[in-house]
């Protein structure tokens, strides 16, 4: 029989291992939204604190909204945060002792904190036509992915 479409890796005969990957990604803001962003001045809230739990939340959900991944066991996510004069950086990491790697969650957690970063600070990155002309994401990466036998 021919098989058509797509389907699941099947990593049932690979050995436990631990696993890491570092993801990171930057979110272009005006310098005055970065300052209220520290000064804590956003009205929807501490921003930082809400996007690192999306993150985390989003690593654990990945396999909910990329279709082909793997339900695996995940051990630890760690997520930083650089302010810079114009930007935000993010860096998740995550962990696992499984069959099959963790770059997608990395990479899920850290597009779903810059987007939740952008989400709380809509109000005062907005031009008066209501367009994000100085709001970008960029360089969203997998920096580092290993397996430790």
């Amino acid at each position: 029989m021919q098989r058509h479409g797509v389907r699941m890796v099947d990593i049932s005969e690979k050995n436990n291992v631990v696993r890491v990957a570092v993801a990171s990604g930057k979110l272009k803001l005006k310098s005055s939204t970065i300052e209220q962003i520290k000064t804590k001045a956003i009205k929807k809230g501490d921003v930082l604190s809400c996007a690192e739990t999306a993150a985390i939340l989003a690593v654990k959900k990945t396999p909910e909204v990329i279709p082909l991944c793997h339900y695996i066991s995940i051990d630890a996510v760690t997520v930083d945060f650089t302010l810079e004069e114009a930007e935000i950086k993010a860096v998740v990491t995550v962990k696992s002792v499984g069959k099959t790697g963790v770059e997608m969650d990395a990479l899920c957690g850290v597009s779903i904190a810059l987007l939740t970063i952008w989400d709380m600070v809509k109000p005062v990155e907005k031009d008066d036509t209501g367009n994000y002309p100085h709001t970008r994401i960029e360089e969203i990466r997998v920096d580092k992915k290993e397996k430790r036998v």
